[in-house]
């Protein structure tokens, strides 16, 4: 399976358990996966860790993806990854803290995150559902300014477009987007807020 394949069919491959495809789907991705990684963490073994991760679960998952692109599934992975990572990499600063204060460690169940809840709903809920509806232009626009946070100057470098094609694009599908999440019946008011108000 060569490297002109689209990500859908390289996922239906992996799904098969064709481990070339899921090498193409590597070198396709790993490299801007890496580079929004190593802009989140500065440990360099984490990153190493999350993105080695991430193709593993990609592995196991391929079957349960939907839509063409892989990157925006890819990059929710390893951003829960990433988030998982630095959350254990806390409770083991702060049981090695309480630990050096001779105090035991208190087990505590932690609530999840906005972050997580909204990777959650990009991964499995109606947000991408709605996400899938759109052009690959849009949906790549909205990945980096809203999911990776980027400014509208670093989306333009990481899309290779005009600045103001990004602004253009980002308006376009919020409006886009607000509009499929309508359409699904699930749009909370938190995610409205988050994509700029209502329509």
């Amino acid at each position: 399976m060569g490297p002109d394949r689209s990500d859908g069919e390289l996922l239906r491959a992996v799904a098969r358990g064709d481990s070339q495809a899921l090498a193409t789907l590597y070198d396709r991705h790993a490299g801007w996966l890496h580079a929004r990684l190593t802009r989140r963490c500065q440990d360099p073994e984490t990153v190493r860790e999350v993105l080695q991760d991430t193709f593993v679960a990609a592995w196991r998952t391929a079957g349960a993806h939907r839509g063409r692109e892989a990157g925006g599934w890819l990059w929710t992975i390893a951003a829960r990854r990433l988030v998982d990572a630095q959350r254990a990499a806390a409770r083991a600063a702060e049981a090695q803290a309480a630990h050096a204060r001779h105090q035991p460690d208190a087990a505590r169940a932690t609530a999840p995150s906005a972050e997580e809840r909204a990777l959650d709903a990009l991964e499995y809920g109606d947000v991408g559902a709605a996400l899938d509806r759109l052009s690959p232009e849009l949906r790549a626009v909205l990945r980096a300014t809203v999911v990776d946070g980027l400014t509208t100057r670093e989306a333009a470098q990481l899309l290779g477009i005009p600045e103001g094609t990004v602004k253009t694009r980002a308006q376009r599908a919020r409006r886009e987007l607000r509009a499929a999440l309508t359409q699904l019946r699930a749009t909370p008011p938190h995610l409205l807020d988050a994509l700029g108000g209502t329509a």
